[in-house]
This record gives C-alpha cells, structure tokens and sequence, in this order.
C-alpha cells in the first residue's frame, strides 16, 4: 500500500495480478471513504487497510463507486455488509444495478461463462436501497468537511463518475483517465492507453470528458488501473490524440467478416509502436503479454461504437 495525502492506494488483487486494479482509502478528521471496491475477493485487502491504518470498521462513511463494473464494483454488497455506517455513493444509472445485482451477474456470466464468473466474481450481493445515494452531476459527498465533487464523465460508461478531492487536487478517475500499468513506465513518465467498453464507449463523451479533468488543473489524478500518475496535461493531450487515432484505425477496418481479428491486430501495432517511441524495452513482445485484455475490450467498444454510429 502507498499512501499520500490522506490517500492510501490498495492494490485489490483482481485477477490475480499485481499493481493490475486499484482502490483508494481516503481519511480525514478521523473518518474515512472508500473509492472503488474491486470484486468479493478484494474486500479483506480493503479491510485490512483500515486496520493498517488504525481506524474502525465504524469509522468509514462512504463508499464512492465511479461506475459498476465488476472490476470496481463487484465486491460492493460484501464490502458494505462490513462497514455498519456506511453508505454507498453511485451514479444514478448504476444505483439500480446496487440494490438489485442480478442484471449484472447475469450480463457478465454470459460474458465469461458461468464457471468462469463464480471463480473471479462469487455471488453478487445487494446493497439495501436505504444506504444508496445517487450521485448526478455537481454532487458532493461530505467526508468530515473534506468534499469530494462527483462529475458525470461519460466516454467509458455513461453510469461513469469521476470523484474530484479539493483538499490534495487530485482526480479518482475510475476508467476514464485510461490506464497506465506501472510495468509500462519509463524515465519518459507513465504511459497511458485509453479504455473503452464493450456497449458503452462515445469517443466525443471521452474527450469531454479528459478535457473536463484536465480542465481543474490537477496535481495528480488516480487510475484505477493503477495507481496515482502526475504529469496529469502531458497524459490528458496524449489520452485524446490516441481516441482520434482508435477511431480512424476502426473506421479503416471496418467491413468483412475478419473485422475484429484485424482491429485487434492494429491496436496492437499501434500500441507497441506508440510504447516503443516511450522507451518501453522489447516493447514488441511486452505490450500484447500486458495490454492483451486491453486491447480486446478496446477493440469490442470501438466496433459496438461503429455499429451504433451506423443505426
């Protein structure tokens, strides 16, 4: 676990891989809040955290999700059943999917697979409708007198917010912001890959979206994938100019029945290339073992977002 300004970042272990998916602690006056959650097999690393740190399970007031996908969401009803004041904190599209998981369980179980769904998600639980705050645009969740402002930042997921913390001006960014995987780092800074999502990616929401964190001036932003980043306008212009370059490697291979095996063939091209000119060593090789998965749901967004431009 790192830790500055009152932040400690916990590594949730999701998918078994290290420094792969991140959430954050956050305490001030003695309280404390939980950004983001990881999936049922996260939260003893959440819990022990708070031991880590001293505080009670008592002690936490919130739970802030940017948005309910499993990676940042599944472990929720678990988690909450843990921290009797708590309540959770969501964007209004994705407070039903809270008090009543089902819709997503079944969504991903087809997805991944039955088995393969209970071996990295369990049984998701429901949180009560009582403790669920819905959090549209502007709304600020009190932690002790330390506000943190919920911006709706479609792009990746329209039930997607990112959480603003005046107190160190950082951003939380859930997946908008990209990703930047410390094994990709060099003397040049972080490196970034914009995510999409499979059903939900809108490149112009996406840039909107950046320009509005970038727009607060941060002194740093963290990434759920992972960890905290500075640097924050060199990495905002670069998440952009790589959107438009997404989008025209998708409209160049659109067509034909090998679509995706030849999107996925670009991006991989373009990211190797792009991580090559960042100082990556042996970048050919190391790009596609790290971004594989990346680069997979990439490529799906960027075909659900053609074939809807196209309805």
């Amino acid at each position: 676990m790192a830790r500055d300004a009152g932040i400690t970042t916990i590594d949730t272990g999701y998918g078994e891989r290290p420094r792969f998916c991140a959430a954050y602690l956050v305490e001030h006056a003695g309280r404390a809040a939980f950004i983001d959650c990881g999936s049922n097999d996260s939260v003893p690393r959440l819990l022990a955290a708070l031991e880590a740190r001293g505080l009670a399970r008592e002690a936490v007031d919130w739970l802030v999700l940017t948005h309910v996908h499993l990676d940042h969401a599944g472990g929720a009803g678990t988690l909450m059943r843990e921290l009797p004041n708590a309540r959770l904190v969501v964007h209004p599209r994705g407070a039903r999917h809270m008090i009543d998981p089902s819709k997503l369980a079944a969504g991903a179980a087809a997805v991944y697979g039955e088995a393969e769904f209970a071996r990295h998600y369990g049984t998701l639980l429901p949180v009560p409708a009582s403790r669920v705050v819905e959090a549209p645009d502007g709304h600020v969740v009190d932690l002790a007198g330390r506000p943190l402002l919920c911006a709706d930042t479609p792009g990746h997921a329209r039930h997607h917010i990112a959480v603003w913390d005046a107190t160190s001006r950082s951003w939380f960014s859930g997946d908008i912001f990209g990703l930047a995987y410390p094994e990709l780092a060099t003397a040049q800074g972080a490196f970034v890959v914009p995510t999409t999502s499979p059903v939900q990616f809108d490149p112009d929401e996406m840039r909107a979206s950046v320009r509005r964190l970038l727009a607060e001036q941060p002194l740093a932003v963290y990434l759920t994938h992972y960890g905290r980043v500075d640097e924050v306008a060199r990495l905002g212009a670069d998440l952009i100019e790589q959107v438009d370059a997404m989008v025209a490697l998708a409209r160049g291979c659109d067509g034909g029945s090998d679509r995706h095996a030849r999107l996925v063939d670009a991006l991989t091209a373009f990211y190797v290339e792009r991580a090559r000119r960042h100082g990556v060593v042996d970048a050919a090789a190391v790009v596609p073992r790290l971004l594989a998965l990346d680069i997979e749901l990439n490529a799906q967004g960027l075909e659900v977002w053609l074939d809807r431009a196209r309805s």
